[in-house]
């Protein structure tokens, strides 16, 4: 079930028109970031001071039904808000990838399995690497697991 609550839309104006074509559209558009041809998903949280509900496209890294949030903020010193939203509360995330948003459990990866997702994640987007490489913190790898309905 979809999260509740006043949405507060991005700031941004690509982020906030992204999202509203790809919701308006069931994945059909806006389906990749900007330019790249590379596919998105949109991850739904609240957040974790105001209680609003956020939306933000990411970069899809799916692998066997679970999906890798890359909380790489283009490799800026300090993580994203998403990524604070999410470890306030792992069960208040939805993720959408295609027509319908799914409920997701939310867990932070370390070690080996980090570096098995972190891989996956450079194959899909290699831009993770540059990002990585300019920023001295380890950028964290989070799994959104699809909650059974």
């Amino acid at each position: 079930m979809p999260l509740t609550g006043e949405y507060e839309p991005s700031p941004m104006a690509w982020v906030r028109e992204q999202v509203e074509a790809y919701e308006r559209s069931g994945g059909r558009e806006a389906s990749t970031l900007l330019d790249t041809g590379l596919p998105i998903v949109v991850v739904t949280t609240r957040g974790h001071r105001t209680g609003a509900v956020r939306k933000t496209p990411l970069m899809r890294v799916e692998h066997g039904g679970e999906y890798a949030l890359v909380a790489s903020q283009g490799g800026a010193p300090k993580h994203p808000a998403w990524y604070r939203n999410v470890v306030a509360d792992p069960d208040a995330v939805t993720l959408q990838d295609g027509a319908e948003p799914v409920d997701v459990h939310v867990r932070e990866v370390h070690g080996a399995e980090r570096e098995q997702w972190w891989e996956r994640a450079v194959e899909a987007y290699p831009p993770y690497a540059e990002y990585q490489a300019k920023t001295d913190r380890v950028i964290p790898v989070l799994v959104a697991t699809p909650r059974p309905r």
